[in-house]
C-alpha cells in the first residue's frame, strides 16, 4: 500500500514556473515507477509524465516535452515535476500515480497505476 500526497500547486502567470512534488508513505517506493497526471475542467484525464523506478528512464507527454522535467528522490519517498514555461493550457489539477508492478502496459495508461494522490491545482493565467 502506498500513500500519495502532491503539492507544489499554485497559481502562475503564463511564462512562469512551478514545481509539484508527491510525498509517498509506505512500503518500497523505490521499486515503483510513478506517473504524473492531469486532467483540466471538463475534460479527460491525461498523461503527463512517468519515471521508472530507479529515475533511469523518462517519458513525456507531446504536449510538455521540452518544458516539464519529472524526476524522483528515493531516499526521500519524493517525486516531482517541475515545470517551466507554462501555458494557459497547463491549467488543471495534477495528480502523482504509482504504477502496478503487475502492469505490462504502456505508461501512459492510467489504467496502470494502482495508487493516486489526491490532486493539486495548478492554475496558468494568461
Amino acid at each position: 500500500q502506498v500513500q500519495l500526497v502532491e503539492s507544489g500547486g499554485g497559481l502562475v502567470q503564463a511564462g512562469g514556473s512551478l514545481r509539484l512534488s508527491c510525498a509517498a508513505s509506505g512500503r518500497n517506493f523505490g521499486t515503483y515507477p510513478m506517473g504524473w497526471f492531469r486532467q483540466a475542467p471538463g475534460k479527460e484525464r491525461e498523461f503527463v509524465a512517468a519515471i521508472s523506478s530507479s529515475g533511469a528512464w523518462t517519458y513525456y507527454a507531446d504536449s510538455v516535452k521540452g518544458r516539464f522535467t519529472i524526476s524522483r528522490d528515493n531516499a526521500k519517498n519524493t517525486v516531482y515535476l517541475e515545470m517551466n514555461s507554462l501555458k494557459p493550457e497547463d491549467t488543471a489539477v495534477y495528480y502523482c500515480a504509482a504504477r502496478s508492478l503487475r502492469y505490462s502496459g504502456n505508461y501512459y495508461e492510467d489504467r496502470g497505476y494502482d495508487y493516486w494522490g489526491q490532486g493539486t491545482q495548478v492554475t496558468v493565467s494568461s
